[in-house]
């Protein structure tokens, strides 16, 4: 029922920007928070960013500063904006929704990757 996509991945230097979008198929203002996580190889996937329904936003420590977090409700739509990025950055990074009874919605994610 719920479907949602990231796109905006790519090649991209260090020190570059690159801005991801993910479109749910159903009303994001109807879910408890939206947020993006991140999964290099090898390697567990881990927290990125957060925003809750209320607009209130949390970031991992290795992103906070560089990364931010929006949304817009009239297009079902969650941005992560990326700047300043470094070569750790790289990962398939994946957006989440998660229902006001606890039920995570997962996309499929895009791989973003940062050259030195």
């Amino acid at each position: 029922q719920v479907h949602l996509v990231e796109s905006g991945g790519g090649l991209v230097q260090a020190g570059g920007s690159l801005r991801l979008s993910c479109a749910v198929s159903v009303s994001i203002f109807s879910m408890n928070a939206m947020a993006w996580y991140r999964q290099a190889p090898g390697k567990r996937r881990d927290f990125v960013a957060t925003i809750s329904r209320a607009g209130f936003t949390n970031y991992a420590d290795a992103v906070k500063g560089r990364f931010a977090i929006s949304r817009d409700n009239g297009k079902n739509t969650v941005y992560l904006q990326m700047n300043s990025l470094e070569p750790e950055d790289t990962a398939v990074y994946y957006c989440k929704a998660t229902t006001n009874y606890g039920m995570d919605y997962w996309g499929p994610g895009t791989l973003v990757t940062v050259s030195s």
